[in-house]
């Protein structure tokens, strides 16, 4: 089912939760949200034995790295396994980014303490993966979609952001410095918590 996000208003906003990551790929430095601001943030929650994940949220997510300019839009992957830990550990992902040829920053989500649930995942409050998650050039979260959403829709969603960041809230100012499908919650969209 495709789903069309709708920003969440800025005065509505809340600051997104810090990432807990054990390790980044395809990066040779350990991006940050604050680090980040300034720049809109595309956060792409995944597994690669997710179907919806495979043949939508990554190529979506690759399409958006490849269509923003960097310096405007930061396009993050997090790999959040809520089921098939065995069969999803960091050498397989590596494998994966590689014959997926994903080139973003990829971190692994911080499993979870008493339950099978990473932590990023649980501090988002995800449904499952895929999740797309935007958060502003302030550190808000602006948009948080579980599922398939419409290319149009997020790149529109995308640029609504990037349009935000070039103008100070309040003043109107210039800112320019700143796959397993047998699952039982699986299907072709995506794999949902139990």
């Amino acid at each position: 089912m495709m789903t069309l996000p709708k920003l969440i208003p800025a005065a509505d906003a809340q600051p997104a939760p810090p990432l807990s990551v054990t390790s980044w790929l395809n990066t040779a430095e350990t991006p940050s949200l604050a680090g980040l601001r300034g720049r809109v943030v595309v956060l792409h929650a995944f597994q690669m034995l997710c179907p919806g994940c495979v043949a939508h949220g990554i190529p979506q997510a690759q399409r958006v790295h490849a269509q923003f300019p960097a310096a405007e839009v930061c396009v993050l992957g997090l790999h959040s396994v809520f089921e098939h830990h065995d069969a999803m550990g960091p050498i397989s992902l590596k494998a994966f980014l590689h014959e997926y040829r994903v080139a973003f920053p990829v971190g692994i989500d911080k499993p979870g303490v008493s339950s099978p649930i990473p932590a990023t995942m649980a501090s988002y409050q995800m449904r499952g993966t895929p999740t797309l998650i935007l958060i502003d050039a302030l550190g808000r979260l602006r948009l948080h979609v579980f599922g398939r959403p419409d290319d149009m829709a997020v790149g529109a969603a995308i640029a609504e952001l990037v349009s935000e960041r070039r103008v100070e809230p309040n003043t109107g100012a210039s800112k320019r410095s700143v796959v397993d499908s047998d699952g039982p919650n699986c299907d072709p969209d995506g794999c949902l918590i139990s």
